[in-house]
C-alpha cells in the first residue's frame, strides 16, 4: 500500500486544504448518511459510543467493542475515521496495542487524554488528570507504535477547566514534543481561549464543537481563522436522533399508532438510496474514494 492510500494520509491532505468538519456516527448507517451529506472525515465518540451501548461515558467500552465500531462505520463510509480513544485503555504497554489495533480496524486517526481513570466526559466539573510525564509517556508510546508515518495521533488535554489554560499549553507543547502530531485542548470556554492556545501552542489542532458543554457555539469560519486543522461534533447527530425518537415514542404510546407521523420518518426509498440497494440487485460495499 502507498502512503497516499493510508485514511491518515487522506485525512492530512484534506486539512491542508482547509478545516476539516468531523461528524460523529454512532453506528455504520449514520457514517454512511455523513458520507452521503458530503463531508469527507467521520468521528466516532467513546461516550456516543457508550450511550449506544446503554452506558454513560465513564470508560466502559472496550478496546474490542470500539473496534468493532471502527470496522463498521470505516467500511460503511469509506472515509478517514478519527477515533476516540479515551485514556488508552490502560497504560504505556495498552496504548502500544490501541494504536496497532485501531489502526488495523480502519482509523485514521485517534486521540488520547491527560484524564485519571475512570475519566469524565471532558464537559463536566470533577476531572482529574494524570501527571504531564505519565501523559508524555503514553504519547511517546503511541508515536512509536503507529504502523505508518500518515497514522494520526492527537493529545488531547482536560487541564484547562481543571487547573487552568497556562497548564494547558505547557502540556499541549509537551505533549506535541513527545510525537503528537495534533493537540486537543478540551472545554475550553470562550473564543479567545482557543484563539490563545492556537497561538501558544503552534502546529495541526483539534477542536471539539459539543452541545450543551462548557464551549459556546462558534462555526467552523471562525475556528479556522483562529487556525484550528479539524472540528469534532461528536454527539450531535445522536442527539438530533435520540430527541425525535423519545418524542415520536410517547407519541405512538399515545396514539396507539404511527399514523401521525409518518411524515418524519425516513422513508423506504431514503433508506435503501442510503444503503446504495436496489431491491433484486446485487448489493455492494460502497466504493474507496
Amino acid at each position: 500500500m502507498s502512503e497516499r492510500e493510508y485514511p491518515g494520509a487522506r485525512l492530512r491532505r484534506q486539512m491542508e486544504a482547509g478545516t476539516v468538519m468531523c461528524p460523529g456516527a454512532f453506528n455504520a448507517l449514520v457514517a454512511r448518511a455523513v458520507r452521503q451529506a458530503g463531508f469527507e472525515a467521520v468521528y466516532i465518540s467513546g461516550g456516543a459510543t457508550a450511550n449506544a451501548a446503554g452506558y454513560p461515558d465513564v470508560g466502559l467500552i472496550s478496546l474490542t467493542e470500539m473496534c468493532r465500531t471502527i470496522r463498521e462505520v470505516a467500511t460503511a463510509s469509506g472515509l478517514p475515521v478519527v477515533v476516540d480513544a479515551d485514556t488508552g485503555y490502560g497504560e504505556v504497554e495498552m496504548v502500544h496495542r490501541t494504536v496497532s489495533e485501531y489502526a488495523s480496524a480502519g482509523a485514521a486517526a485517534l486521540h488520547i487524554e491527560d484524564q485519571v481513570f475512570p475519566k469524565r466526559c471532558g464537559h463536566l466539573d470533577g476531572k482529574q488528570l494524570v501527571s504531564t510525564e505519565h501523559m508524555v509517556d503514553k504519547v511517546r508510546a503511541a508515536s512509536e507504535a503507529r504502523p505508518h508515518d500518515s497514522f494520526i495521533v492527537i493529545a488531547r488535554t482536560d487541564a484547562a477547566s481543571v487547573v487552568g489554560l497556562d497548564e494547558a499549553i505547557d502540556r499541549g507543547n509537551r505533549y506535541r514534543e513527545a510525537g503528537a502530531d495534533m493537540i486537543f485542548p478540551e472545554g475550553l470556554t470562550s473564543e479567545e481561549d482557543f484563539a490563545r492556545f492556537a497561538e501558544a501552542c503552534p502546529g495541526l489542532l483539534l477542536a471539539n464543537m459539543t452541545e450543551f458543554g462548557k464551549t459556546p457555539m462558534i462555526g467552523v469560519d471562525r475556528y479556522s481563522e483562529m487556525g484550528y486543522d479539524l472540528v469534532i461534533y461528536p454527539v450531535t447527530m445522536q442527539r438530533v436522533a435520540m430527541a425525535a425518537v423519545t418524542e415520536r415514542l410517547a407519541q405512538l404510546a399515545t396514539d396507539g399508532s404511527a399514523a401521525g407521523f409518518l411524515d418524519a420518518m425516513q422513508t423506504r426509498a431514503d433508506l435503501y438510496d442510503l444503503l446504495g440497494y436496489t431491491p433484486g440487485n446485487e448489493w455492494a460495499f460502497p466504493p474507496r474514494p
